[in-house]
C-alpha cells in the first residue's frame, strides 16, 4: 500500500460526514477532494497553498467533482492557517493533511519551508478536536526536504504523549531519501 493510501485510510477512520478538515498544502487538489468527499455536503474543508497555480488546479478539480461548495480555498502559507479558521471551528478540526515538498508538475524551486511547516503543525495541534488526526507525508531527497523531514520527525518526538500519539510509516523502499508518513492523533 502506498503511503498516500495509508494516510487516506487513517483519515477515513477519523473523518465522517459533517466533520471539518484542513488541507495544509492543497497542491493539485487530490487530498482536498478526498477530504471533501469524506465530509459530505454538511462538512467543511479549508485548503491552504501559497501558489496561485495550486489554488486554480484545486478549484477546477473540485468543480469537476461537484464538491467546491464544501471547500474554502485560501492562498496563504499554511503557517497562517489559524487566522483563517473561524472561531467556531477552532478546536473542532477532525483531520488535517500535509503533503510536503513541491507542487507536482510545478516549480520545484518553490517548496514547503521547515519554519512555516513547523508553525503550521503547531497550529494544527491547537485546532484539532479530541481524537482528531494529522497526517504528514514528508519527502527527503530533494533540496530542503532532508532538513524539513528531520525537523518534522523531531517535532513529532517532542509532542506531549499524554495528549498525542505518533506513528511513523516508512516507504517500502529502504533508503534515507524515501518518503515517510507521520500520523499524529490527539487523545
Amino acid at each position: 500500500m502506498s503511503l498516500l493510501k495509508l494516510a487516506h485510510q487513517h483519515i477515513q477512520n477519523s473523518l465522517h460526514s459533517g466533520d471539518v478538515a484542513i488541507d495544509g498544502t492543497v497542491g493539485n487538489g487530490h487530498d482536498t477532494l478526498f477530504l471533501a468527499e469524506q465530509i459530505g455536503e454538511n462538512g467543511r474543508v479549508y485548503g491552504f497553498d501559497i501558489q496561485q497555480a495550486a489554488i486554480v488546479a484545486t478549484t477546477e478539480k473540485l468543480q469537476h467533482s461537484h464538491c467546491l461548495e464544501r471547500v474554502t480555498l485560501i492562498q496563504v502559507s499554511h503557517a497562517e492557517m489559524a487566522a483563517y479558521i473561524p472561531a467556531h471551528h477552532q478546536g473542532n478540526i477532525n483531520a488535517c493533511v500535509f503533503n510536503l515538498g513541491y507542487l507536482p508538475k510545478g516549480d520545484k524551486g518553490i517548496i514547503t519551508q521547515t519554519r512555516s511547516t513547523l508553525s503550521a503543525l503547531n497550529a494544527a495541534c491547537q485546532l484539532l478536536a479530541p481524537r482528531g488526526i494529522i497526517t504528514i507525508l514528508a519527502y527527503p531527497g530533494h533540496a530542503g526536504g532532508d532538513d524539513e523531514t528531520a525537523r518534522v520527525q523531531q517535532w513529532s518526538e517532542q509532542l506531549d504523549t499524554q495528549h498525542f500519539s505518533v506513528a511513523i510509516f516508512f516507504s517500502a523502499i529502504p533508503s534515507p531519501s524515501a518518503p515517510r508518513l507521520l500520523v499524529v492523533q490527539k487523545r
